[in-house]
């Protein structure tokens, strides 16, 4: 396809790179010319097992040729297999709803959070509290439920009940009657790779329970081993009343989830979804959970991670003119750029010299490579971001 067939045919909903890739081998990504691309940005977050894996590829073809789906009004065996191995490795005593995606799996607690604020006999408490910068999803709600301003233009009215602290320690002040619910990332995604203070969050789960208000943890982008353990939620030490996860969870096959420790919440015709947890999505997460359980209990996961993490330290401290920070968690990691236009600047030359690396936040060049990177292809992107920074001093 033409570059000018994307223009024709496509709403312009996405700034593209000129490059379209062929085949993949976990990190690595070929171009139909047989360029050859290291893969720092993983789908954004999604491809956690890699490019073109065996594993996964044979589930997916496996299931596929006996049945793909027949809807959620029947029983679907690897879907409740599926929901057992995220309730375990959690460990926490919850239940699972299946949608398609992260926007989905944030709705579906919204809607959890507001029936749950519906006692009969009491003023309906409906309020969730988000933090600035956040990131929730796209559709009408998810978007409000997002703590930027920027986002909000174009697509009102909005639905009402949504208030925005500006961090952790504001959420207590926000509280009213009518506040239902506390909605936050551990490591905001689109936010900067921004991590919340341990010890913040930690006060404020325990001031929410003793005020039968919900926590909500959105780990859409920090779950499935991406931030080290299963879950953010783990390394900070708390239990929420309700987690979503997605983009990691199916290794680039569409799925999310909302867990709930309010098991009761909802009843018959009150939520649904044609495609979520379907028989292929649902196989394919098993096979990505097996995959990356093991993964990590044999100690790799930790090792890479520690690599990456320490590869990262000693690209950046050669340009410290450009790089000022360091930020995140395990394999979800951000370099602060001095200012936007140099941001672009490395991400569009880093196509050139053959690396893939993405925005987030205004000034924030994010790093969410697949988890079973090799520690050559580290070696190899990293090389290969040197040449950009080389190519940036010409640019300049």
């Amino acid at each position: 396809m033409k570059q000018t067939d994307f223009d024709t045919y496509l709403l312009p909903t996405y700034k593209r790179q000129a490059v379209s890739f062929e085949r993949g081998d976990n990190a690595t990504l070929w171009n139909s010319e047989g360029k050859v691309y290291i893969d720092f940005a993983a789908g954004v977050a999604v491809c956690s097992v890699g490019h073109g894996n065996c594993r996964l590829a044979r589930a997916i073809s496996d299931q596929a040729s006996k049945i793909i789906h027949v809807s959620n009004l029947y029983c679907i065996e690897p879907q409740a297999e599926c929901a057992r191995r995220i309730v375990s490795l959690s460990g926490y005593d919850m239940k699972c709803f299946f949608g398609n995606s992260g926007t989905e799996a944030n709705e579906g607690a919204i809607k959890i959070a507001r029936k749950y604020g519906e006692v009969e006999g009491r003023a309906k408490r409906y309020k969730i509290i988000t933090l600035e910068n956040s990131f929730h999803g796209r559709t009408i709600t998810a978007l409000k439920a997002t703590g930027q301003a920027s986002k909000h233009d174009y697509f009102g009215p909005y639905p009402d009940g949504f208030v925005y602290a500006a961090n952790v320690e504001e959420i207590e002040s926000l509280i009213d009657e009518y506040t239902v619910a506390v909605m936050i990332e551990l490591v905001q995604g689109e936010g900067g790779v921004q991590p919340l203070n341990p010890v913040a969050v930690q006060r404020l789960a325990r001031s929410l329970k003793s005020k039968d208000i919900l926590l909500i943890v959105d780990e859409v982008q920090t779950g499935v081993y991406r931030c080290g353990s299963f879950l953010a939620s783990h390394a900070y030490g708390i239990t929420p009343d309700v987690i979503t996860l997605a983009k990691g969870l199916g290794g680039g096959v569409p799925i999310g989830v909302v867990m709930s420790g309010i098991k009761d919440v909802f009843s018959y015709g009150d939520h649904g979804s044609t495609f979520g947890g379907n028989y292929l999505s649902s196989a394919a997460t098993n096979e990505v959970l097996d995959i990356l359980e093991a993964y990590s209990q044999s100690g790799e996961l930790a090792e890479h991670q520690n690599y990456f993490e320490t590869s990262l330290e000693r690209f950046a401290s050669e340009y410290p003119g450009i790089f000022t920070e360091r930020v995140g968690n395990g394999m979800m990691q951000g370099l602060r750029v001095v200012d936007g236009d140099t941001l672009s600047n490395i991400i569009d030359l880093a196509v050139e010299t053959g690396v893939l690396v993405i925005k987030s936040g205004k000034n924030t060049l994010r790093f969410v490579p697949p988890l079973t990177i090799s520690k050559s292809e580290i070696d190899e992107g990293f090389q290969r971001l040197n040449l950009t920074m080389l190519q940036l001093a010409k640019y300049n």
